[in-house]
């Protein structure tokens, strides 16, 4: 039986912490929280400010001398985002100014705050469910315009609610067939009703949708790792800086130039994509380039898809180069990679193709550009944001995280088998049990049900005064 975490947790201490990014800037924030927090503001400033309200203060010390002056912003509780009494002091960015008035804050009687412990104590308080307190850190961590839209909406509740809607679902199924059981004289024949068998199979349907979005919105915070792979001077590095748009690997004529695996980061409408060029894969007698190759199959190994990159002139191989290198892949995840063919460099072979774009192969996934002039680089990104899902101008409904995945596949292979026990055994309890094991799977997404320690390993990767 998994521990259910305990809301609405009283806490006797009060935690503070500078709440802006290390550094020097023109404003500074230390956010003050907890029990002490009146009291604290009494030290410190001249005057407490009105709920809501910014008062101009000297910030003082006991002796009555001035640290720092700035705005102080009170919030009384409830109405405040971690749900306690909050103080924010406002003055000038500097570290030593910081310091000074952190240090002022801690001797009367504050400790600083944890990892993230400002967002853990509005879950706790009941200001945020689980789901929007790591949109938080999603926000926060953004690298792209879409993510951090997709990371607002969470924070703003649109995955949360589509997990209510989706629990509220599975409580409906569990009262009636539970009823049914516990109250026999009421007659209610749920094993010849159809409705049930249909909302249960409605409901699956639904939480398959909720997978597919729920993976777009962890691709937009994530990304995914394409590896680069191929013979020697089959392009890989040419097509690394085309895409990167930068000469980030060195390109020559000579096979074996690249030795090591080279990584660059872009983004192709808001979705990251991290590429690995890798060492051109064929037997050697040269430690340094075999070791190249080791790293290159350890890499492909570790991709989340594999841009297979052909040369034109070697397409008649193409069967031959596939082998040679998908099939070093260990057993275990080799079928499990998808792969993409890039036929390269149709530039050099212009008269030959009369569709450049169209090839006559068994193959899927198989695309025909010229990293030099950027032909057909645009077809590229298109296909890969398809193959993640992501077609272009596509919405991102909300941002997600591997977790959320994980619970919402548990809940849709417990509705897989409360649908199998109906069918197949017209077994109403374990209908009924299923159906509430799917719940708290979805309910450990918005911490309903869930553990302190994952809450321990969710705050602690929050940045420390958030």
């Amino acid at each position: 039986m998994k521990e259910t975490a305990t809301r609405n947790k009283s806490q006797s201490d009060t935690i503070t912490a500078i709440a802006t990014a290390p550094g020097r800037g023109g404003v500074g924030i230390v956010r003050v929280s907890g029990s002490k927090a009146h009291e604290i503001a009494g030290k410190i400033l001249k005057k407490i400010p009105h709920p809501g309200e910014y008062l101009y203060s000297d910030f003082l010390r006991p002796d009555q001398s001035c640290i720092d002056s700035g705005l102080a912003l009170w919030f009384e509780n409830p109405q405040s985002f971690t749900g306690e009494d909050v103080l924010e002091l406002q003055g000038h960015g500097g570290p030593v100014v910081m310091g000074m008035l952190l240090d002022q804050v801690l001797s009367h009687g504050a400790r600083l705050a944890k990892p993230g412990e400002f967002t853990e104590r509005a879950f706790l308080n009941n200001k945020l469910d689980l789901a929007e307190a790591e949109a938080v850190a999603d926000l926060i961590n953004a690298q792209s315009q879409e993510a951090a839209k997709s990371a607002l909406k969470s924070l703003q509740g649109a995955f949360s609610k589509e997990i209510h809607d989706l629990v509220e679902q599975l409580i409906k199924l569990r009262l009636y067939v539970e009823a049914a059981i516990d109250f026999p004289e009421e007659e209610i024949d749920f094993l010849t009703d159809s409705h049930v068998l249909k909302d249960s199979e409605k409901l699956l349907e639904n939480l398959k949708t909720l997978l597919s979005n729920a993976r777009r919105g962890e691709l937009l915070q994530t990304g995914i790792n394409l590896v680069i792979a191929g013979r020697p001077n089959a392009g890989k590095s040419s097509l690394l800086n085309a895409l990167s748009g930068k000469d980030s690997a060195i390109v020559t004529d000579i096979p074996g130039t690249t030795r090591d695996v080279l990584k660059e980061s872009i983004a192709i409408d808001g979705v990251p994509l991290h590429i690995f060029d890798t060492a051109g894969i064929r037997v050697t007698e040269n430690l340094i380039e075999q070791e190249g190759v080791k790293r290159a199959f350890k890499a492909i190994s570790q991709a989340d898809r594999i841009l297979l990159v052909i040369d034109f002139l070697d397409l008649a191989d193409i069967e031959k180069i596939r082998q040679e290198i998908l099939e070093n892949i260990p057993e275990s995840i080799s079928g499990s990679i998808p792969v993409s063919y890039v036929i390269n460099k149709i530039d050099k072979k212009i008269n030959q193709l009369q569709n450049k774009n169209q090839v006559n192969s068994p193959y899927q996934n198989l695309l025909m550009i010229s990293a030099k002039t950027g032909e057909g680089l645009d077809l590229l990104k298109k296909h890969l944001l398809a193959c993640v899902g992501l077609d272009q101008g596509q919405e991102t409904l909300f941002s997600a995280r591997k977790r959320h995945l994980v619970s919402i596949e548990q809940a849709m292979n417990y509705l897989n088998q409360a649908i199998s026990q109906l069918k197949h055994h017209q077994a109403g309890e374990l209908f009924a049990e299923d159906c509430r094991l799917a719940q708290e799977a979805l309910n450990q997404i918005t911490g309903e049900f869930t553990s302190d320690d994952l809450l321990g390993r969710i705050f602690s990767s929050f940045c420390i005064g958030k």
